[in-house]
């Protein structure tokens, strides 16, 4: 139980550390490149773009907000206790209740996205989007890993 805690909480704080290596204008880059990937995907009409891409973006936002709150939290506790391993077991447990709280808030935001903008786009569409944002982070890590 202990282990699987404890690499939850590495892999949390390997995605942390492999967003920290991103400066701002690398996301703007990327952003612009998932806006015109997920475009050219979803086929998406004047109207319909004009309309999917301020909710879409709000969507995004909370979306990222909410995972990075939630590195920040394992960064800072990592921090302060000096290594993953120094973590205690109260440690480690609020980091997966922090974890869950922000997984069941994640999902929240995912239904009330879905609910608002299938009054825009058909549910086909919907799940075009979702092929699409996964494609294009599958496509994303290959590239980054092939720098590497």
């Amino acid at each position: 139980m202990n282990s699987k805690i404890l690499t939850l909480i590495f892999l949390l704080f390997f995605s942390f550390s492999l967003s920290a290596q991103v400066n701002k204008e690398s996301r703007e880059k990327i952003k612009t490149l998932k806006i015109a990937y997920i475009t050219e995907q979803l086929n998406l009409t004047a109207k319909e773009a004009q309309d999917f891409w301020p909710i879409y973006n709000a969507y995004d936002e909370v979306q990222r907000s909410l995972r990075g709150k939630n590195r920040y939290e394992i960064k800072k506790l990592v921090k302060q206790r000096g290594n993953l391993d120094s973590l205690s077991d109260k440690d480690a447990e609020r980091l997966i209740s922090l974890k869950l709280k922000n997984d069941k808030a994640l999902y929240e935001s995912q239904r009330d996205f879905v609910n608002k903008i299938k009054r825009i786009i058909s549910h086909k569409k919907i799940l075009k989007l979702q092929i699409a944002e996964m494609e294009f982070a599958r496509k994303l890590m290959r590239k980054y890993k092939r720098r590497k």
